[in-house]
């Protein structure tokens, strides 16, 4: 598995003179000094979600186009506009090979960061003579085919099993993002004897009565009829939910070139490149999902979850979830995650910090667990025993497998001399260890993973 960098990228800043032509490359420009400005960054990749290095970026203001900025991309596609003024832009992207530049308007305030992913389609010339109206339809035969499905017994992955779990949680929430919407209004057959909405209904019905296999087939079936966001999402989160990440890649990219500003569709297309093991893609994706539509939680929620997994917090996590916390104060979730994001930062100037965001987490949530395991880690890193045998205590009743808290307690009894308590504890951590183990097991299982041919 790929992993985030152990350091924040070092960028140098520059000086954004909207009256001058600037050309640049990578990441050598000029100083910044203008205050209250905006920083516009992200990568450009294929169609593949595989990054492209040495790619000219350039930002221009839409009143004058003739004066604009450029920059080219580092070895793993990142580009990055610093000290930018607050208006609107057009950001373009253009590299060898891709006949087509990537192309999107950007409204940045004063102090904002943006990260936008640009994807740069490959287009050979019989391609691009195509009459252009086929790229609004569903004309692209898919480049795989779901050949069965097997009982995921010796279910491989990328990294430990904590990111393994992490995996399948987040493709669990991915799939449930299908449901709470309006079901299709009936038809009668005579009317719409083979329409979306109807192979739709059959997918349901067929994944509820564990029909994997006719349910991904009836899903494909409704998107190629119509390729509404709502039924390719479902096409692409049920391959992803049984571990289909190559055809969910290609599905969610498709559908994200035609509705780029579905927070959902890009969640899944996030999802399925961190399950493939591109971890560092996929946070960049996570990070713009957060920016589509700052005030929906949802992307968020996702990035918290990703962040328990990962043993450090990358550049921009931090910021999206104190932004989280701020639009959403009421969220227990939002100051739950917000806090680990500050504990990773490793800065005991935060620990105030961290205390406060815990304890309105489970003022808003009194059994959220997880608040109270940090909030007893925080107390034992700062020799609070008591108060740290009460917040495990509380993690371990209010946790469905606490076996952390059970060894954070036992590492605590140990330090304090209490060996036969210390004992106990071990005990109880190995056996809900192996509990937590056996009810992964059993819910892996239960889910058939396709067998897929890429065509």
């Amino acid at each position: 598995m790929s992993t985030f960098p152990g350091k924040p990228f070092r960028f140098a800043s520059m000086l954004f003179a909207l009256t001058a032509l600037v050309t640049s490359t990578g990441y050598a420009q000029q100083p910044a000094t203008t205050q209250d400005s905006a920083i516009i960054q992200g990568t450009v990749c294929d169609a593949r979600n595989l990054s492209l290095s040495d790619a000219t970026v350039s930002l221009e203001t839409q009143s004058q186009p003739s004066r604009k900025l450029e920059t080219h991309t580092d070895s793993q596609g990142r580009y990055r506009f610093e000290a930018v003024p607050a208006g609107t832009y057009t950001l373009r992207a253009r590299s060898s090979g891709h006949l087509e530049p990537a192309q999107e308007s950007v409204a940045v305030r004063a102090n904002e960061i943006r990260s936008i992913v640009l994807r740069l389609p490959s287009m050979s010339p019989s391609a691009s003579a195509k009459d252009s109206s086929a790229l609004f339809e569903f004309s692209d035969e898919p480049k795989f085919t779901v050949a069965g499905v097997t009982d995921p017994t010796n279910l491989g992955g990328h990294g430990s099993d904590v990111v393994l779990r992490t995996k399948e949680a987040l493709a669990k929430d991915t799939a449930s993002l299908k449901q709470g919407q309006p079901e299709p209004t009936p038809a009668p057959a005579r009317d719409l004897p083979d329409s979306a909405e109807d192979h739709s209904r059959l997918a349901d019905a067929a994944e509820r009565e564990g029909r994997s296999l006719d349910a991904v087939r009836e899903y494909q079936r409704a998107a190629e009829l119509d390729p509404s966001e709502p039924h390719l999402f479902a096409w692409g989160a049920e391959l992803l939910l049984h571990r289909a990440y190559e055809p969910a890649i290609e599905v969610f990219t498709n559908a994200r070139d035609r509705y780029p500003n579905s927070v959902r569709i890009l969640l899944g297309l996030s999802v399925a490149t961190y399950s493939r093991g591109s971890t560092e893609p996929a946070s960049r994706m996570f990070l713009e999902a957060c920016d589509l539509n700052p005030k929906d939680p949802t992307p968020y929620l996702f990035l918290g979850r990703l962040q328990e997994s990962e043993k450090i917090d990358p550049l921009g996590w931090a910021e999206r979830l104190k932004r989280f916390a701020t639009l959403h104060p009421e969220n227990a979730l939002a100051h739950y995650y917000y806090a680990v994001s500050l504990e990773k930062q490793a800065n005991r100037q935060n620990s105030a910090a961290i205390e406060a965001e815990l304890n309105r987490a489970i003022e808003l949530d009194p059994r959220l667990g997880n608040a109270f395991l940090r909030l007893g880690v925080l107390f034992f890193e700062r020799k609070e025993f008591p108060q740290a045998v009460a917040a495990f205590k509380k993690a371990i009743e209010f946790t469905p497998f606490p076996d952390e808290a059970h060894y954070r307690l036992a590492q605590l009894y140990r330090q304090t001399g209490e060996v036969e308590k210390a004992r106990a504890e071990i005990e109880e951590f190995n056996r809900v260890s192996q509990q937590k183990t056996e009810a992964a097991e059993r819910e892996r299982h239960g889910i058939q993973q396709f067998v897929y041919t890429l065509k």
